[in-house]
């Protein structure tokens, strides 16, 4: 049995009165193929340009170890220079990714390699984000803290991407006092005996290649695993939904500092709590 996934729409281009009707305010995924042919980043951005451009630079790494209650907020997991991280990620399957990282504050010069494009909506300018990983790695299942309107751009071989809109979380295992589900889910290949009610779950599922842009939606829960080694670029605008925006100020005001101050007093405790809480909060919807 697998999960109950539909493939998201693909459109070769789309006008940004298209992309507003079908898409943005229904809010729905869609994956865009060919919007950004005319980027330099299009045929200059894979991994041996980032080695070229930022070989240098000390990067932080992420892998898929289960959280503790004395990491902090993003906290790497281990650091490596640029170029020996790309060298890992040509020669061998790893597990280490590289996660919200503003290269352009560090490597200005990628900013001539693309322009913000004009989706209908405003672009946080400030904040693009970079994001690696290895054959195999994947994130967690997770949404993001500020509920933004998300434009992925994929770059270098193949990932695939799972989405769950917010209507389902009942359905997810949601650890409470966090942004993310149970970690020990495979949601590539999910236990239906150990998590039943994945199976009333319905989502998106896609693959995205070079060049290829995923829209995901404010909140939108994501999956991410890197099919082969490769790298995206996430730009992002904020929430429109007010609803969703009081979430997002929530979320960055009180829930990560509650969180925070939990597990100091708590320790471990309190994570183990949490992971508790989310089997028995999705356990009358399996």
């Amino acid at each position: 049995m697998q999960l109950n996934l539909q493939d998201i729409p693909r459109v070769g281009t789309i006008t940004k009165a298209d992309f507003i009707k079908h898409y943005f305010k229904p809010q729905k995924p869609v994956v865009i193929e060919r919007f950004i042919d005319d980027w330099p980043a299009y045929s200059k951005w894979n991994l041996d340009y980032i080695k070229e451009v930022a070989g240098d630079l000390t990067v932080p790494l992420y892998d898929d170890r289960h959280v503790n209650h004395a990491d902090g907020f993003n906290q790497p997991h281990a650091e490596m220079k640029m170029s020996d991280y790309v060298d890992l990620l040509k020669r061998e399957p790893t597990k280490y990714r590289i996660f919200l990282w503003n290269i352009l504050k560090k490597v200005p010069q990628l900013q001539n390699d693309f322009t913000f494009p004009d989706f209908g909506v405003s672009l946080m300018k400030k904040l693009p984000m970079l994001f690696f990983g290895g054959t195999e790695s994947y994130t967690f299942m997770h949404y993001d803290i500020d509920w933004a309107n998300i434009f992925h751009f994929h770059f270098e071989g193949k990932k695939q991407c799972i989405l769950f809109d917010q209507n389902q979380t009942k359905y997810l295992y949601k650890v409470p006092h966090a942004l993310i589900t149970r970690e020990d889910i495979d949601f590539k290949n999910p236990d239906f005996e150990k998590w039943p009610a994945l199976k009333n779950a319905k989502g998106w599922i896609c693959d995205l290649n070079h060049g290829e842009v995923l829209y995901m939606p404010e909140g939108y829960w994501h999956y991410m695993r890197y099919i082969t080694p490769g790298f995206s670029m996430s730009l992002r605008a904020i929430a429109r939904n007010p609803v969703n925006l009081g979430k997002a100020i929530y979320n960055i005001l009180v829930m990560r500092n509650v969180d925070t101050i939990m597990r100091r007093i708590k320790g471990q405790k309190w994570i183990d709590w949490k992971n508790k809480k989310a089997i028995t909060n999705t356990k009358r919807f399996g």
